[in-house]
């Protein structure tokens, strides 16, 4: 399950890096770190990546990782992904 959840998270800046813009990846983390999305909302919104029943249970575990956080936690990895984003390595590709 680990593993899957590893997978998914390098599998999508490979697609943003592949040329289909990383506002893909944006709104991903943001359904990610969004209290308000549920579980199940969450699995429909990443429908086009699921591709079997073991996938989406993992997104499904990943988002309650999520939900399981404080509001103060969730806008502290907002920032940090943020900052990952901004960073000038980060444009160097």
């Amino acid at each position: 399950m680990k593993l899957v959840m590893v997978l998914m998270l390098v599998a999508l800046p490979l697609y943003c890096y592949a040329g289909s813009g990383c506002s893909v990846l944006e709104k991903v983390v943001e359904d990610t770190i969004n209290p308000n999305l549920s579980k199940d909302e969450y699995v429909a919104s990443l429908q086009e990546f699921i591709d079997s029943e073991d996938t989406a249970k993992a997104a499904r575990e990943f988002k309650q990782c999520f939900l399981s956080q404080s509001n103060e936690t969730l806008d502290n990895f907002r920032v940090m992904m943020q900052s990952i984003y901004n960073s000038p390595q980060c444009a160097l590709y």
